[in-house]
């Protein structure tokens, strides 16, 4: 049985991730890169669908784990009996190859360790040919895929998988060092694991030392970045949405998508996330995949891109993985690519705008790429679509989607006025009042003085919590004011916000899920923003206390059970805290302005 989600630290090299259980098991690797084949998949299975198991072999009395300090290495203590021993995990910055180092260090005494390696490649369906090289090394090969492990520890082969017994005393290092490569391509050179490790330690250290926020829980915003980081795809800054697929929204259900993709969505978030912390570089090639991306007609723009750009995400299902803690089914690619949501128009506006208000450099093209998004957008606002949520069935009138179309127009209209670019400004304005005085008649409930879900409805949902975000209307306006209270009201749950009203009871809804936690940031933002600095304080540190003992938060929260849910760890829940903790940080010096504040 795998670990708890929680349980999971994250190891990396900028093009793909892997989970280490507080085990020793890497029970999740997608090789080469994030959207690759998983070659170790036990998070969604067993053992048997693959892992690489390192541990103590008798009774461990204690353990811990952390981070190297500004880093993404991973160590782990385990104490025995006999002594104590270190695990440092780390997939040292790509060089010719991706590798994944181990290495067993002697704290005290001397303990005996054993070693499981299982490598199935092709999300655990496919048995590799194993053979030895002739420097000694142990080569597995199937298909396309190819992968070498060395180490001095001899190793043998056990049904069906690599095992070892192996000791070490106070002092020495073992390592372990495996490597992956193109199967029709020379085996991949080794590395020198002690070198590797100085230069993994000094590529995150002197990433680290350009973060500029200095505000509260500085240690948490800086494990948020260095995750948001290890989650960039580098060779085309793609940022996925997680490193994880159908890890469940609830612990045995059915709500299990494939994160590893890169969403518009998050596009604002994420600038500001980057660049108020310092990350300019970052947040330039994060700007320049979206505009890449969203290259074309504007009619056949997606709501959420592969790390390389791609546009088909065909989803399928593994039928041979039981799932994790049995929730199917697992899921590999995503349907919901193809879905219309109109809210991601507005995001990549407002993106670009912001880009502007940062007075960084754009591409020459952007302006008519916008212009043409805002052509189109002019013929569908109207539509119904799927939503910010990605329900699937019959669209609606959802009230975010309608608000982010007006996003679009007032940031364009925005970019045209403060930068003189040529616009039909005229008509941009009379769109965007249209879709205010739209959203305001057909999407407010004055019975319950809030907005909600979508238009004739009377249930809410967590995206209206960003409307006085993104400038919609003001925090003071007292219908904002009674949304927030509403939410309040009908959508908390021990402290958390849902995203769906537990009022309605489907499938596809609550109470089928735990809170989600970026949603909760929303409210903490929505606050800051109304001045209720002491709400938002206690709403963000909730959330912090939840985060597990390396400081990751994956996509949602059970309280019932006191758990993390959904995939993990979870760029938006981690960008969402960055942010909540500028604008805290911000409230508390009123010569700053809430990075949250996106209607400039």
């Amino acid at each position: 049985m795998s670990c708890k989600i929680e349980d999971y630290g994250l190891i990396g090299d900028c093009e793909t991730a892997a989970l280490v259980g507080r085990d020793g098991s890497i029970d999740w690797l997608c090789w080469p890169a994030f959207d690759s084949d998983a070659c170790f998949a036990a998070l969604l299975g067993t053992p048997r669908h693959g892992r690489w198991f390192i541990a103590p072999a008798g009774e461990v009395t204690r353990s811990s784990r952390r981070y190297w300090d500004n880093t993404l290495i991973l160590e782990t203590r385990f104490e025995t009996a006999d002594g104590t021993v270190a695990l440092v995990d780390f997939m040292p910055p790509r060089g010719s190859a991706s590798d994944v180092v181990r290495l067993v260090r002697g704290v005290s005494g001397r303990v005996k360790l054993a070693m499981e390696l299982v490598i199935r490649f092709g999300f655990g369906a496919d048995i590799p040919w194993v053979k030895r090289t002739e420097d000694g090394a142990l080569l597995a090969i199937a298909g396309q895929d190819m992968m070498v492990l060395r180490t001095p520890v001899a190793t043998r082969g056990q049904d069906m998988m690599t095992v070892a017994d192996f000791e070490v005393s106070e002092g020495e290092t073992i390592p372990f060092v495996m490597a992956y490569g193109p199967s029709h391509l020379p085996v991949p050179p080794p590395i020198d694991p002690a070198r590797a490790l100085r230069d993994t330690e000094d590529f995150w250290t002197e990433w680290c030392s350009h973060c500029t926020y200095e505000g509260n829980h500085r240690d948490l915003v800086m494990r948020s970045l260095i995750t948001l980081k290890a989650l960039t795809y580098a060779p085309t800054g793609g940022i996925v949405a997680a490193p994880t697929t159908s890890l469940p929204e609830k612990l045995g259900g059915q709500r299990n998508w494939d994160y590893r993709f890169c969403w518009l969505r998050d596009a604002t978030f994420t600038l500001l996330a980057l660049i108020n912390s310092g990350y300019t570089a970052e947040a330039s090639a994060w700007h320049n995949w979206l505009l890449r991306a969203a290259a074309g007609a504007p009619a056949n723009m997606q709501i959420m891109y592969g790390i390389m750009g791609q546009r088909r995400l065909l989803e399928w299902e593994a039928s041979w993985l039981p799932g994790y803690e049995g929730a199917k089914p697992v899921r590999i690619g995503n349907a919901a690519h193809a879905q219309l949501q109109l809210d991601v128009y507005g995001e990549l506006i407002d993106a670009f705008h912001q880009w502007r208000i940062a007075k960084l450099e754009l591409d020459d093209g952007t302006w008519d790429l916008e212009c043409a998004v805002l052509e189109h957008l002019e013929k569908v606002w109207d539509q119904p679509d799927h939503g910010i949520w990605e329900q699937r069935g019959a669209g609606q009138h959802y009230v975010f989607s309608k608000v982010m179309a007006w996003v679009a127009f007032d940031r364009g209209i925005k970019s045209a006025e403060k930068f003189g670019f040529k616009a039909p400004l005229e008509r941009w304005r009379s769109l965007r009042d249209t879709i205010c005085r739209d959203v305001c008649e057909k999407g407010f409930d004055a019975t319950q003085n809030t907005f909600v879900e979508s238009y004739g409805s009377q249930i809410l949902d967590a995206s209206i919590l960003l409307l006085p975000a993104v400038g919609f209307l003001p925090a003071s306006d007292p219908r904002i004011r009674g949304t927030i209270a509403a939410v309040e009201e009908h959508l908390m749950r021990d402290g958390f916000v849902l995203r769906h009203d537990p009022r309605e009871v489907s499938e596809e809804k609550q109470p089928i899920e735990g809170a989600f936690l970026a949603c909760s940031l929303w409210l903490a933002d929505a606050h800051v923003l109304a001045g209720d600095f002491d709400k938002a304080q206690a709403l963000f540190d909730r959330v912090a206390a939840i985060a597990n003992d390396l400081g990751l938060l994956a996509e949602e929260y059970d309280s019932g059970e006191g758990r993390q849910t959904g995939n993990f760890p979870q760029a938006l829940t981690h960008i969402a805290l960055i942010n909540t903790a500028h604008n805290l940080s911000a409230a508390n010096k009123p010569a700053e302005k809430p990075a949250v504040q996106r209607s400039e």
